[in-house]
């Protein structure tokens, strides 16, 4: 495994990843805004999205199988996510969440078990 290639798949990935979840929830900050001006600056930032995210897969083809950049995808996402809701929303974790998470932290290590 190209270890360029893999970093630059995950720095790709988280940055694709911070677009959407403002995209997606960003305008959960500004609920007085009418939806059609949230649906258009949130498409707006999904085509930075996929700037980012077409780019990560086709290089992170070259050293992962699509389920394991999926799965990495998630993961990715939800750590993401997880940042952001704290940072802009001040929402934190409870047990159950950690726990949910460390499955998917699990799910991630399976799946790439035959690279470890």
């Amino acid at each position: 495994m190209s270890l360029s290639s893999a970093a630059l798949t995950v720095v790709l990935l988280i940055i694709s990843n911070v677009f959407m979840t403002f995209a997606w929830y960003g305008h959960l900050k500004r609920k007085q805004s009418t939806l059609w001006l949230a649906i258009l600056i949130s498409w707006m930032l999904a085509f930075f999205e996929y700037v980012f995210q077409v780019p990560a897969n086709r290089i992170g083809s070259n050293v992962f199988s699509i389920t394991q950049l999926k799965i990495l995808q998630e993961c990715i996402t939800l750590s993401v996510f997880t940042v952001i809701a704290y940072l802009m929303f001040g929402e934190t974790l409870k047990w159950n969440s950690l726990v949910a998470y460390l499955f998917i932290i699990a799910a991630v290590l399976f799946a790439f078990w035959d690279k470890l």
